[in-house]
């Protein structure tokens, strides 16, 4: 109503007297010049669809304190749906295993190939499960604020702990533009903002993050630039997750980060917890760079998807553009598992190196 209103204020200001066609009587009309309605200009005219409800709640200090948090791996059936029953065993083995939480429908969890529907609903089906547990950190960020918006608003809805965010990729923005994507987003719950260059084309400079940061919704920051640049956020108090898992042991007790978000620790989330919690442990870390380096060989998450196939844990499904590693690769699993130590790694079934007809790739789901 208020923006009839305001039009109807605009458009009643002048009014001309124009002859009848007919060459009766002078009619008035109505001067049709359009201005810009007053309401259509308030800022923040769409209010965030938020609660302020304290029950069940979790507040960006809960957020702050996890050391050890899991990209989880979404698993398929063959027709390309989700698995629940096989991702339900994963989130488990996680939670047994010591993970504090986990990033549903992150890249490793190919949240990129999902619709919105099929990635609320994973959100929602977590935490209805494991959400007393775990925490539940979902990734509803976007290239789109407006998607990101509305994401994150459904994704806190259900019931997620809090909210994961990346910069808009492939049509960058500024700096100034980065601030106001996510000044969108933090005003609905605890967020960990995301950086990793090499995926979206450009970093989130620490100016960006030192504005934000003024926000109590900041949780942190996933950081793959490189452990200067954690140091330079923690040495200002801000808290910083390592987002790789080749440099965490580093991160983690030499340079401040808070602890991790692991692709890894889908496999060995036991190895990882005691890599983030017991102290400095050079041998450990050690042990583990070849799994890890084995694991990125191929952009993430196909070598995770072909070693959690070989454990026998997930289906070989794999839906497209993702196909798995090749069979000599394979073989190299095998043997990093015999050499790290099955009991190492989640399920109990032998690992297998899989035969290239036992794959199945989706394209249409």
């Amino acid at each position: 109503m208020a923006i009839l209103k305001s039009c109807g204020i605009c458009l009643r200001e002048s009014t001309v007297l124009l002859p009848r066609p007919n060459g009766g009587e002078s009619y008035k009309r109505r001067n049709l010049t359009w201005r810009s309605p007053q309401a259509a200009v308030i800022p923040n005219f769409h209010l965030p669809m938020r609660s302020f409800e304290v029950k069940n709640r979790t507040s960006s200090d809960d957020i702050k304190s996890l050391r050890l948090i899991t990209a989880i791996k979404t698993p398929y059936l063959p027709d390309g749906r989700f698995d629940l029953e096989a991702y339900d065993d994963l989130v488990n083995m996680q939670i047994e295993d010591g993970a504090e939480g986990v990033i549903v429908g992150g890249t490793t969890g190919e949240g990129q190939l999902m619709s919105w529907d099929e990635h609320i609903m994973l959100i929602g089906h977590t935490v209805n499960c494991f959400g007393g547990s775990i925490k539940v950190i979902g990734n509803t960020g976007s290239n789109s604020t407006r998607e990101a918006i509305h994401a994150t608003e459904q994704g806190f809805a259900v019931g997620m702990h809090a909210a994961l965010h990346i910069n808009p990729y492939y049509g960058k923005t500024s700096l100034e533009g980065l601030v106001s994507h996510f000044e969108s987003v933090l005003p609905m719950g605890p967020t960990i903002i995301y950086n990793v260059p090499s995926r979206t084309g450009q970093d989130i400079p620490p100016r960006v993050i030192n504005t934000i940061a003024q926000s109590p919704n900041l949780a942190g920051v996933k950081e793959c630039v490189g452990n200067d640049r954690i140091e330079q956020y923690t040495n200002n108090g801000i808290v910083v997750w390592s987002g790789n898992d080749d440099q965490c042991h580093d991160a983690r007790w030499s340079h401040g980060a808070t602890g991790v978000i692991s692709v890894t620790s889908n496999l060995v989330p036991g190895l990882m917890r005691e890599l983030m919690f017991g102290g400095t442990n050079p041998s450990l870390n050690a042990k583990l760079l070849p799994l890890i380096d084995w694991l990125f060989q191929e952009p993430n998450p196909i070598g995770l998807n072909t070693a959690l196939a070989q454990l026998g844990v997930v289906r070989p499904v794999f839906r497209l553009p993702y196909v798995p590693l090749p069979l000599a690769k394979r073989v190299e699993f095998v043997n990093l598992v015999k050499e790290i130590g099955r009991e190492h790694f989640v399920g109990e079934k032998d690992v297998q190196v899989l035969d290239d007809d036992d794959f199945i790739l989706i394209g249409r789901y």
